[in-house]
């Protein structure tokens, strides 16, 4: 085992940081002892080092199960810009005779990242099976739970996948867990003995605004006046595609010195891995975007995330809140409160899931299917036929996989009380659709909280929160004239720079 200062010699070595982040070293330390570790880091917290350093000191390979396509890219990216090249990502974008090359080689990597879809297919795993794995990390592990807020299903066969691998150390991270959500973790990948780390969720330097308005036209208004004021990266959260589109277009036409840009999950995903890149290298100002924008985003000079349709559970707003000021700096988050709004997350949340008529239907289709003894249809064919969502669709997958009536699209029973079936999913439906609606109450709640909004934001999580390094919150006398933040140089700014460097030069080199 390396000493503390043998770690950070390491650290700066490969990653050039001198010191760790709070809580990194003891995970990583636990990690390298090969202990199965559980580590609930705040937003920004550097969660990737405790085990991107560990893979590069230990012998063997780590896997790296991650949920999104444009934050394995943006990982593999950085490591290979700081010269770790044994790196790779395996998901959609990569073409099947590629994959194919790389299963070949996966000895050679270091760092595998794959989406937990992908950790499905028995191609995959064959390979697997054949290297060293010398830690498993399962990324965004609240997507484990049922009980969280980006529940995910096929991260429940993840323990499979693990004991197939000969039951290599595990990592879960995540930065929103309650203890509910936790423990669901812990025994859906089996670890009995883990070591918990949890750390305080809360960021002293994001100042909390509720701002509520009377209808859209307001919200506009709003955007432009904090816009034209403040040039900051920003980050603008719709519930809805269409609206984020049409206001990305309006803000874009109004503010001609703002460079705006939409994003959301109906777009293709090279569109959206593109609009992300921008976004990151400083050529897009504003992203009017859906949730599907923003988790791993490495990008630590964040200013202003504002909501401009309020998310449907406190979670996820805590989530997507501490992507402002991970460099430490001071930053803003404003939610345009409009109590028109609630219907939008509560037909979100009904879209979820299936109906009780919705599924009735699907399992009586899917009843005939077993009984002319035909194998299920691909899932891009059978959600017509079901009527359902491909969200819906999952749920209801998952459950059929649970109960051993499917494997892949093919019936692996013979004999089937499917009245019973549809109960026992027709409970579980009900009892998700219950937490979801307490949620959604939950964070409505806390929109008319008149008492300080951070220390009931965050009661759920933790005893105790950090006094803010600034203003607190608009229940504690925030004033936004007050808010004087770090802001991009404008292009004439940076004009001048660039000529006042090169009067230096030319001087310097007269005197010379």
């Amino acid at each position: 085992m390396l000493q503390t200062n043998q770690l950070e010699e390491k650290l700066k070595q490969h990653f050039h940081y001198s010191t760790f982040r709070k809580g990194q070293r003891e995970i990583i330390e636990d990690v390298l002892a090969r202990k199965d570790v559980l580590g609930i880091l705040p937003t920004g917290s550097g969660k990737s080092i405790c085990y991107q350093l560990p893979a590069l000191l230990q012998e063997g390979t780590t896997i790296v199960v991650s949920p999104l396509i444009s934050l394995m890219i943006d990982q593999v990216k950085e490591l290979k810009a700081m010269n770790i090249k044994r790196v790779v990502a395996l998901n959609s974008f990569v073409d099947p005779s590629t994959r194919r090359k790389i299963y070949q080689n996966l000895h050679q990597y270091k760092l595998i990242y794959v989406s937990p879809e992908l950790l499905q297919q028995n191609e995959i795993l064959r390979h697997l099976k054949q290297i060293n794995v010398s830690l498993f990390v399962v990324d965004e592990a609240h997507c484990i739970s049922q009980w969280g807020h980006e529940f995910r299903p096929d991260y429940l066969k993840l323990s499979n996948v693990i004991e197939l691998l000969g039951n290599p150390p595990v990592l879960a991270l995540s930065a929103t867990a309650t203890k509910l959500v936790q423990d669901d973790i812990v025994n859906s990948l089996n670890l009995p003995n883990v070591i918990k780390h949890i750390y305080p969720m809360d960021r002293n330097n994001i100042m909390l605004t509720v701002r509520e308005v009377m209808d859209n036209h307001e919200k506009l208004e709003i955007l432009q006046t904090i816009l034209t004021d403040y040039k900051v990266p920003t980050i603008i959260y719709f519930s809805s595609r269409i609206a984020a589109e049409e206001v990305s277009q309006h803000l874009s036409k109004h503010l001609k010195s703002h460079r705006i840009s939409y994003y959301h999950g109906g777009m293709e995903a090279s569109d959206r891995v593109a609009i992300q890149q921008q976004f990151i290298n400083n050529q897009l100002d504003v992203i009017c975007c859906t949730s599907a924008f923003g988790m791993g985003i490495n990008k630590n000079d964040i200013r202003l995330v504002i909501h401009y349709h309020f998310p449907s559970q406190i979670e996820s707003y805590i989530q997507e809140i501490g992507r402002a000021g991970r460099d430490g700096h001071s930053s803003l988050s404003m939610v345009l409160y409009s109590r028109t709004d609630a219907f939008l997350p509560k037909n979100m949340i009904e879209n979820e899931l299936p109906s009780e008529e919705q599924l009735n239907f699907a399992v009586r289709v899917i009843k005939q299917y077993h009984e002319n003894n035909n194998g299920l249809p691909t899932d891009e064919n059978i959600l017509p036929i079901l009527n359902l969502n491909e969200i819906q669709w999952r749920f209801l997958r998952y459950q059929l996989e649970k109960h051993d009536i499917i494997k892949g699209n093919m019936f692996q029973v013979t004999k089937m009380n499917w009245e019973r079936f549809l109960e026992y999913v027709n409970s579980i439906r009900k009892d998700r659709l219950v937490l979801k609606e307490d949620k959604l109450t939950e964070m409505i709640r806390w929109l008319n909280e008149r008492r300080c909004l951070r220390k009931h934001l965050y009661k759920n999580f933790q005893e105790s929160y950090s006094k803010p390094i600034e203003q607190c919150c608009s229940s504690c006398g925030f004033s936004l004239e007050k808010w004087q933040p770090i802001q991009n140089s404008s292009k004439q700014d940076i004009q001048l720079n660039w000529e006042k460097k090169l009067q230096k030069l030319l001087l310097h080199g007269e005197i010379g």
